[in-house]
């Protein structure tokens, strides 16, 4: 999707962060936007901004983890723009602590946000998208956290952004039967307020167990990526079409090394007595 003007985009999470940048980038590129947040304050000040920049915008309060909240937004995007091309499921909280330290209510947050809000998004979207037949890009939010992982005490963090991951690499591949591409961010130190998370935690969740992932809040934000920055870098990888979207270079030595693991532990495999006394195939022999 190359040319983004006049066309309509959709993005949770839009009042803070990666999804108020995305949402000026998009105003900048002359797109219309409909912002969804689960902050109604806030949420009105950041519309009433994008107003004053000349933005046709509208906005509407959604909580991601309700499917039927979503589903209502997209109401609402449709009722006032008619379409919808441009679907960015921003929307992400965090909670922290060891596996056995964090109670079901940490992990269904932390789930029905993070990956069922994205989940919720493409379902009430992608139908819309494919029968408009004009094109349209999704791009979901994970992290690198969702492609390295491995960090003592992030599990219902890190679990669903892996998951973003999977979910993207799927949808990048029906997007091809159905006329429209996807693209999956994962952002290294951006400059957000989402260890403020816990602030707009519902209430059917129950109160926050651990306190481990926000301890340090505002800890090296001063060294994080400005939002507006990533907001820019997502309409560009749009328009290129791109399925990762890296905000961090740096991370490739790291990217390498898990790799390489992963191919010295497949080489094991390869020769372990297990699979050379079943006579697995290719047991015996590396592959391409």
């Amino acid at each position: 999707m190359e040319d983004l003007a006049g066309k309509v985009a959709f993005v949770t999470g839009a009042a803070s962060g990666i999804g108020r940048g995305i949402c000026r980038a998009a105003v900048q590129a002359g797109m219309k936007v409909m912002l969804a947040d689960i902050e109604a304050p806030v949420l009105e000040t950041v519309e009433a901004e994008l107003v004053a920049a000349g933005g046709d915008v509208g906005s509407v309060v959604c909580d991601v983890a309700d499917s039927d909240s979503v589903m209502a937004a997209a109401d609402a995007a449709l009722t006032q723009f008619g379409k919808v091309h441009l679907l960015c499921n921003n929307a992400g909280v965090t909670t922290g602590g060891l596996v056995e330290e964090c109670d079901a209510g940490d992990w269904d947050w932390t789930i029905g946000v993070n990956y069922l809000g994205v989940l919720h998004g493409c379902q009430a979207f992608v139908p819309h998208i494919k029968r408009q037949g004009e094109g349209g890009h999704i791009v979901n939010t994970s992290s690198m956290a969702g492609l390295l992982g491995g960090m003592a005490g992030w599990g219902p963090y890190n679990s669903t952004k892996f998951a973003v991951v999977g979910l993207t690499e799927v949808l990048r591949q029906e997007g091809r039967i159905g006329g429209f591409g996807a693209s999956v961010l994962c952002p290294g130190g951006v400059a957000t307020n989402i260890f403020d998370a816990p602030r707009n935690r519902p209430d059917r969740f129950g109160p926050q167990v651990s306190n481990v992932a926000y301890d340090n809040t505002g800890e090296g934000i001063e060294e994080a990526l400005n939002p507006d920055v990533v907001g820019r870098l997502v309409l560009e990888a749009v328009r290129n079409n791109r399925l990762y979207i890296f905000t961090d270079p740096r991370f490739q030595k790291l990217m390498v090394k898990k790799h390489e693991r992963m191919l010295d532990d497949l080489k094991w495999a390869a020769g372990s007595q297990a699979l050379v006394e079943a006579g697995a195939p290719g047991a015996f022999e590396e592959t391409a």
